[in-house]
């Protein structure tokens, strides 16, 4: 068979130059090479922040058309983020409330167009109340009238004034001041370096030296009365991270942060911003398929499922607390042992005992009653959620143990319904502070949760899961390329500040 010379020369331009191949620049890519897999390991706010940002940063490059996969070992996504339903209504149950200055969870509200929750009046009522065991050892005013409630909660603030001083201040200055620099985390990305530590994260931002004393030490330092920090303070870590003022001092700053007015919540559940960005990020989700085991083997990372079925990865993100999971990781992986503090949650209709209290009315019983700091006293704090009428409402009581329902019959005078929830909430915290690595080994085995031993919020977790994104996108850009590091890229003995 005779071929014209058009014809030899059309296949021999086939051979050489297949279609296959294209021509980027100066590189040579192949169209249908399969695009990286990047592996995530837990749903919550960190993972799904792990993944909107690896979207929103990687245009440019490799990982662009990543195949995100995504694993959950729950029914549902939103880690330590849930609800719970009393007698219909639905309730915070795990993180329950947001600050006005959290960035990232604004901007994820906004983008995904849900709906701001702003407390309820019994939420938002300014009767407290501190218990000793025994009696109440400080007690605000209460009103359920809203104009008569303004003036209420000004004589509240006099009256504290006059119990705690000039403390009170001393108190909200230190806490702006963690505030100011916890906001350089939302920096302009070229003037925000890319951490490999979380050390190095803390000590760019001027928080490090918070995680080395305690919250008692750092407050007796900005002069804070004993009795404030001993009675308001001690409440507000009691019931934010369900420990004493021995927690550090970064964790404790954060606690108070979290006491302080225009909090908020997202309407219908604050796992949802999990859910959008999930979705929005294009992954590919398993629920019910907990992972059991990661192994590195060469060029990637097998994960093996309970299910039994097996997953090939260039990137494995794990973002879920590895104190309280079973994965066996090949070669093995070396972190800071670390226990979780336990916090119950648990819900009540019905109606609160005030003969508990030495009271003779439920009325006289302030609507959040907060409590010291003595092991003998069984729970951290007890709050209305929803008033239905004087002798029906909703409660929440955090305890450190199980509330049998021996104590809960003590508490309350009836109750209809109650529903319990146990949660590895959050770290133990401890001064000074040891960190996890962000990179488990020398590849691309990433862990979000190191960042947890700071503080852990919802906020926190996706600060370290937009760094965590922009951390991965610079490590896998720098395996790509074979050329020097471009003049953005700055080292510091923390480690790599590369910015993108």
């Amino acid at each position: 068979m005779n071929l014209s010379p058009v014809t030899t020369s059309l296949l021999l331009l086939a051979l050489l130059s297949p279609s296959l191949l294209s021509i980027s620049g100066d590189s040579t890519t192949i169209d249908d090479e399969s695009p990286p897999t990047v592996c995530i390991i837990g749903s919550g706010i960190g993972g799904s922040s792990v993944a909107h940002f690896l979207r929103n940063y990687s245009a440019s490059t490799g990982l662009s058309r990543a195949r995100i996969l995504m694993f959950e070992r729950h029914e549902r996504v939103g880690g330590r983020m849930r609800t719970v339903t009393v007698s219909g209504d639905t309730f915070e149950a795990g993180g329950s409330i947001l600050h006005p200055k959290n960035y990232h969870a604004r901007d994820y509200v906004k983008r995904f167009n849900l709906t701001v929750r702003s407390p309820t009046a019994i939420e938002d009522s300014s009767a407290v109340g501190i218990w000793d065991g025994k009696r109440f050892v400080f007690k605000t005013f209460g009103s359920s009238i809203p104009f008569v409630d303004r003036i209420v909660s000004w004589l509240n603030d006099v009256y504290m004034f006059v119990r705690y001083g000039f403390s009170l201040l001393r108190m909200s200055n230190f806490v702006e001041n963690m505030i100011d620099n916890f906001l350089k985390y939302y920096e302009s990305l070229e003037s925000r370096p890319v951490f490999d530590s979380v050390e190095g994260m803390l000590k760019w931002s001027g928080l490090y030296n918070l995680t080395k004393v305690t919250l008692q030490e750092k407050l007796s330092e900005a002069q804070l009365s004993p009795l404030l920090v001993n009675e308001l303070v001690t409440v507000i870590t009691r019931i934010n991270y369900g420990q004493s003022v021995l927690i550090s001092g970064l964790a404790g700053a954060v606690s108070l942060a979290g006491s302080g007015g225009g909090l908020w919540s997202v309407e219908g559940g604050n796992w949802q911003m999990a859910e959008k960005l999930i979705k929005h990020s294009d992954v590919t989700l398993h629920l019910e398929e907990q992972i059991e085991s990661v192994s590195h083997l060469g060029n990637y990372y097998e994960l093996k499922s309970t299910k039994g079925n097996s997953f090939e990865c260039d990137v494995t993100v794990v973002s879920t607390p590895l104190d309280e999971v079973d994965i066996q990781f090949s070669p093995a992986i070396s972190i800071p042992k670390r226990e979780l503090q336990h916090t119950h949650a648990t819900f009540v209709r019905g109606l609160l005992n005030p003969g508990y209290f030495g009271m003779k009315s439920v009325s006289d019983v302030p609507a959040l009653v907060g409590t010291l700091e003595d092991p003998l006293i069984p729970f951290s704090s007890i709050s209305i959620l929803r008033k239905y009428s004087a002798t029906d409402m909703t409660y929440k009581i955090f305890t450190r143990q199980a509330a049998s329902d021996s104590l809960l019959d003590e508490l309350f005078s009836q109750r209809t319904e109650t529903v319990r929830i146990d949660w590895g909430a959050y770290p133990k915290y401890h001064a000074p502070e040891v960190f996890a690595p962000f990179i488990l080994d020398d590849h691309h085995l990433y862990y979000v949760n190191a960042f947890e031993n700071a503080a852990s919020t919802m906020e926190t977790s996706a600060v370290a899961g937009e760094n965590m994104a922009r951390l991965i996108i610079s490590r896998f850009r720098t395996k790509e390329s074979s050329s020097p590091p471009s003049s953005d890229t700055r080292s510091c003995g923390s480690g790599l500040h590369s910015d993108l």
